[in-house]
């Protein structure tokens, strides 16, 4: 079968394909062809060196796929022959808190192959069943992205109908996101630097827009909209360059779920923010099976269509990379498989 590895530190340009044979299944694992997978943010800083957990030995790339069950092991039971079905960011988190052992391996990094192959191999209890409503390339943004915008809305989050949510860009997660948020009835203020990302934003949902270029002390923004009371939560995903505006945009007892760091991790923060105003700091590290098999549940009765930006051949796994990197995209890069 074909697959791609990177060399973690080595660069986009690192990213190579090449043929192995598939690996005989073990008594509860399952075979899965690969349809499409999706890329995130941490796909490009593994490629980078710059993700905090990963190795030094080539690997195989991307956590997030959807694909067809081809075989299964003598004792596997969830699935059968021509299931639809999604990978799991953890494959060894299945329920409960997250603990050091649940989270240890993740696909993609930390020397855990991912899913950027015509095939691979799961334990059947790392893998999920796609909701009916979603084809191959919609499920393929569900692993990272999806479960990561439903868990800090909800399960971290504990957002309810009415609140107010401040999502920082219009890339995979904060579009995910404003998807759940809408579904949820959720009111919801987006930033972008991008008049025509907001203007799609608003199409999709959003309560109110700001274009951070043009208003740079943003927070001041979101203060008015809100009228001085400030957000529920902030899904902060810039990092360095946001966060101490972020935490000035949550509410009193407010919370800020910090989920990536585009513009890179550390800078100045004044934890007196925090006190003063009882506001928390929320880590967020995607979820369990069970939480996936939750947003899956969500978006079939919701009827949610993810969006997905632009989708990418296989033998364009580079061009893919190189686009999300770029940041052009609104939404989902897919890089098609099968």
């Amino acid at each position: 079968m074909l697959v791609y590895k990177i060399r973690p530190g080595a660069g986009i340009e690192s990213l190579k394909r090449s043929e192995i044979p598939s690996r005989p299944l073990g008594t509860h694992e399952v075979r899965v062809r690969i349809h499409a997978v999706s890329l995130n943010y941490r796909d490009v800083i593994v490629a980078k060196g710059t993700y905090p957990i990963s190795s030094e030995e080539p690997v195989v790339p991307v956590s997030d796929a959807a694909g067809e069950v081809i075989e299964t092991g003598s004792g596997a039971t969830r699935f059968k022959r021509g299931d639809r079905v999604a990978t799991s960011f953890f494959p060894n988190w299945v329920d409960g808190e997250p603990t050091p052992e649940k989270t240890a391996d993740s696909l993609g990094a930390s020397g855990c192959d991912g899913a950027l192959a015509e095939e691979v191999v799961q334990h059947e209890q790392s893998l999920v069943l796609i909701p009916a409503n979603l084809n191959y390339i919609q499920a393929a943004t569900l692993t990272c992205a999806g479960l990561t915008a439903w868990s800090a809305l909800f399960d971290a989050g504990g957002l309810k109908p009415g609140d107010t949510v401040l999502l920082l860009g219009t890339g995979g997660v904060s579009i995910w996101a404003l998807q759940l948020a809408k579904a949820a009835g959720l009111r919801s203020i987006v930033t972008s630097s991008s008049d025509t990302k907001l203007e799609r934003a608003k199409i999709l949902g959003a309560t109110e827009t700001i274009n951070y270029r043009k208003n740079p002390e943003w927070q001041q923004d979101v203060q008015r909209l809100t009228k001085g009371r400030g957000v529920d939560l902030v899904v902060e995903v810039g990092g360095t360059q946001t966060l101490a505006r972020s935490v000035n945009c949550a509410r009193t007892g407010g919370s800020v779920a910090i989920i990536g760091g585009v513009s890179g991790f550390g800078g100045e923060f004044q934890p007196f923010s925090l006190i003063g105003g009882t506001r928390k700091l929320l880590g967020i590290t995607v979820g369990s099976r069970i939480a996936l098999e939750q947003l899956v549940r969500f978006v079939d009765v919701a009827g949610i269509q993810p969006v997905v930006d632009r989708v990418f051949r296989f033998d364009e796994a580079i061009q893919a990379y190189e686009y999300l990197e770029s940041g052009r995209h609104f939404g989902k890069v897919v890089i098609q498989v099968a």
